[in-house]
């Protein structure tokens, strides 16, 4: 379903996105992945790693504003600075996805643990939240009640990835499951966050709608499967009859 390089339990600029709004999502799917993947990927240290974050972040800066971008990620800035100028996307959500990828590797390296879920949500606000934000911006959608069922979603696709990936993670030395908590107590917190945002798909216009039905349904599909698996050994994921699945709920919602 993805159209991008990275395996997604859900679906990414698939072909249900709307074919003018396509080149935006892809340039800030590119923007965020590449941030992440300095966040978590390879043998850099930690300094290694926020200063990197540090240049990337100057390079937005530079793009959003009068200023002179660096050569280090072509493939990423020269695109989503087309499309900045193009919808007139706003830069805290982008700054705000780096302040989270900066806080990964800080707490890698101080092997820190959320303390509660308070804090967890927190860090959603600014790990995911602002991709929901940047597609209702490019939607034209700017309804309060909207942005509140976005950040409901995206919150519960943060937490998702959370519980998918512990068996990833973890090694890694990030314990994402808040101190005192249990798998269980979460994955159903998870859903109800995904519940909460669900009405955001008759917000949503034509095929926007209908890829956000099959994100929903991914993720709740995704939390089936964590219900009756060990996640802590192994990371769930989607087959196709999984999606013919989430085809037919999606067409119920």
């Amino acid at each position: 379903m993805s159209s991008v390089d990275h395996y997604e339990n859900f679906p990414v600029a698939s072909w249900l996105c709307p074919p003018r709004l396509r080149p935006a999502v892809v340039a800030i799917y590119h923007f965020a992945r590449t941030a992440d993947d300095i966040a978590d990927e390879g043998s850099a240290d930690a300094a290694s790693r926020l200063a990197t974050l540090a240049a990337m972040r100057a390079d937005l800066l530079a793009c959003t504003t009068p200023g002179h971008v660096s050569a280090q990620w072509p493939h990423v800035f020269k695109p989503l600075s087309a499309q900045i100028r193009q919808h007139a996307i706003p830069n805290q959500p982008l700054l705000d996805l780096l302040d989270a990828f900066t806080q990964d590797v800080q707490y890698t390296q101080a092997q820190r643990r959320y303390a509660s879920r308070v804090e967890l949500l927190d860090y959603c606000r600014r790990s995911a939240n602002p991709i929901g934000r940047l597609l209702l911006h490019l939607y034209g959608v700017d309804d309060p009640a909207a942005l509140v069922h976005s950040d409901a979603i995206c919150s519960a696709l943060q937490l998702i990835n959370f519980w998918q990936d512990l068996s990833v993670d973890i090694p890694r030395g990030r314990y994402y499951l808040p101190s005192n908590a249990t798998l269980a107590e979460e994955t159903a917190f998870a859903r109800h966050l995904m519940l909460q945002g669900s009405p955001l798909v008759h917000t949503l216009p034509g095929r926007g709608g209908w890829e956000l039905r099959l994100v929903v349904q991914g993720g709740l599909r995704v939390l089936d499967k964590l219900e009756a698996l060990d996640s802590f050994q192994h990371r769930p994921v989607l087959t196709g009859l999984d999606w013919l699945m989430l085809a037919w709920r999606a067409a119920w919602m």
